[in-house]
């Protein structure tokens, strides 16, 4: 004969109180974390200029500032991007930056960084964003291991002759910081497609694949195994 278990009170109360102290983990940790990163991000804006500015109202204004001002930093940053970007928008302001960068791009050494970190500004913030072609999954960093990147430019003709075959180049960021990543030229064949626009790929790897775009047009692909290989199958019969 079977004795069923029937649960005490005391047990019945330990599992609500659990469940009461998980549930609000889950609602505390996000919350808690999202303040915490946006406090240390504020802070750390803020004080960019913030000597700054104390130094320039005590000398236009003679006003000796003794505490801090939470927030002068910060506020006058923004004010500041944003009035550049207003003046950059203008005619005279076009003109002013075209001088700039004919002047940096002819300075040696300076030139070649500060191009590449324009090109990967205009990439992530500006007009360009079309320099990320197709989203795409490539072996990375080996055989097996599959990697989301993005088919960015051509090759150089140099590297295509080098390596004499078909190849692309692709652009494989890093978690979660996706402005860090490698340049990588893999041969076309194996290079797997998929069917995901480059917002939700960045979103999937910013957020470590811990969170999906809320609003799709239509549920995309999940990345297992076998649709890998149904996907690889089906770009080598094309």
């Amino acid at each position: 004969m079977t004795t069923a278990l029937v649960p005490t009170p005391e047990h019945n109360f330990a599992t609500k109180l659990k469940g009461y102290f998980l549930t609000g983990l889950l609602v505390l940790v996000p919350i808690s974390l999202t303040v915490y990163i946006i406090y240390e991000l504020f802070l750390a804006i803020d004080g960019i200029l913030k000597d700054v500015i104390f130094v320039l109202i005590s000398e236009l204004f003679g006003i000796n500032i003794t505490h801090p001002i939470p927030g002068l930093g910060f506020l006058t940053l923004f004010l500041l991007i944003l009035s550049t970007g207003m003046a950059a928008r203008s005619y005279f302001g076009k003109k002013m930056v075209d001088v700039g960068d004919r002047v940096v791009t002819r300075i040696p050494f300076i030139s070649r960084i500060y191009g590449t970190v324009q090109q990967v500004s205009q990439a992530f913030f500006g007009e360009r964003r079309d320099v990320f072609k197709k989203t795409v999954l490539v072996p990375f960093p080996s055989k097996g291991m599959w990697r989301i990147g993005f088919i960015v430019l051509e090759p150089a003709r140099a590297i295509k002759e080098a390596l004499g075959e078909e190849i692309v180049s692709v652009l494989v960021p890093h978690t979660p910081n996706p402005t860090s990543a490698f340049l990588v030229f893999f041969p076309k064949s194996e290079v797997v497609e998929l069917d995901m626009p480059v917002e939700d790929a960045l979103h999937l790897i910013i957020s470590g694949g811990t969170a999906s775009p809320k609003h799709r047009r239509q549920p995309h692909m999940m990345l297992t195994r076998d649709n890998v290989e149904t996907l690889q199958k089906k770009a080598s019969s094309e």
